[in-house]
């Protein structure tokens, strides 16, 4: 019976050395794979260290380390600042967001509406209007375009003028006269006869408005020259 528990504690030990002996096995393999890639680090930082000196060689004239000191003491001031900045420019990105959609809507109420005016014509119309006005430039000088400037004044006063009511009446009414007019004149007048017309108070009247009229023309000639 005591050979058989000496065995069993012999065994039991057999298998605690076996599991160290694994375990020695599995740390030695781990502390060679960390040992290459502890080598394997170090040669990519001395490469690393390497490009980073001869990179900084082309800077080394117009860098110093108190450059550098100096730059991480004004960062340190302006913390605050920076905070500040960064919060603006979250702020600025949240209203970009929130806007983002109304502005997705403008642009298609723009199309909408751009799409309105060139079934209506607009577009078209605008053409025609700039095929006028390049046919204004091409066809008058630019001593007309001078005179047309001096000239401007006279032009929509008269304009002005034309467009009253009275005038535009007595217009119409000389036109609808013309229109209707009828009047045959014999080829056998005699000057008795326009003596006489002339005792017609109509007649008087149209050649008193005549002489006025032409008289008020010569006048305003006279006061333009």
């Amino acid at each position: 019976m005591e050979n058989k528990n000496v065995e069993l504690e012999i065994r039991e030990i057999n298998q605690k050395l076996d599991f160290i002996a694994d375990q020695m096995r599995e740390y030695r393999a781990h502390q060679k794979e960390i040992q290459e890639l502890k080598d394997d680090l170090s040669l990519i930082v001395k490469d690393m260290f390497d490009a980073a000196v001869d990179e900084l060689e082309d800077v080394s004239p117009y860098f110093d380390t108190n450059d550098l000191i100096h730059l991480g003491k004004k960062l340190l001031r302006n913390t605050r600042n920076l905070n500040k900045m960064l919060t603006q420019v979250e702020g600025a990105a949240d209203l970009w967001r929130d806007l983002e959609p109304l502005g997705k809507q403008a642009f298609d109420e723009l199309l909408k509406t751009l799409d309105e005016l060139d079934k209506k014509g607009y577009f078209e119309f605008f053409s025609e209007t700039f095929k006028i006005v390049d046919t204004i430039v091409t066809s008058f000088s630019l001593e007309d375009v001078r005179h047309l400037r001096e000239n401007i004044t006279t032009i929509l006063t008269t304009v002005k003028n034309m467009t009253q009511p009275d005038m535009l009446g007595s217009v119409n009414n000389a036109l609808e006269f013309f229109k209707k007019m009828d009047v045959i004149v014999k080829d056998d007048v005699s000057m008795f006869s326009l003596i006489k017309q002339l005792r017609d108070p109509e007649v008087k009247k149209g050649l008193a408005f005549s002489l006025e009229f032409v008289k008020n023309m010569a006048k305003t000639g006279n006061n333009q020259m």
